[in-house]
């Protein structure tokens, strides 16, 4: 999974030092606000598709992009933890594969 969010941004980072950006939204289309992209792109990474992860990255600026990622994971992380009925920590060190303290 970590493979794929990499490849994901670094198509990210190409696209933006070539000029793409959030003035190629989709033309007509109310513009997507920036929780609607992370969602997008989050689920088109996991799902390797890059041309819609690509997408998803022209709707908003990155740093846009960015906060709405972390805040979809945030929000991810406290829904499992409730589900689980554990800690949020130990929850994130779980999806990534650490170690519990």
């Amino acid at each position: 999974m970590w493979r794929e969010l990499r490849s994901c941004l670094r198509t990210r980072a190409s696209r933006r030092s070539s000029g793409a950006g959030p003035a190629a939204r989709r033309p007509g289309a109310r513009p997507p606000n920036l929780l609607e992209a992370a969602a997008v792109h989050v689920a088109a990474c996991a799902g390797d598709d890059r041309a819609r992860a690509a997408e998803a990255e022209d709707w908003v600026s990155p740093e846009a992009l960015a906060f709405g990622v972390r805040e979809l994971a945030c929000r991810a992380v406290l829904a499992l933890a409730r589900e689980r009925g554990q800690d949020p920590q130990t929850v994130a060190r779980e999806l990534l594969g650490l170690p519990a303290r």
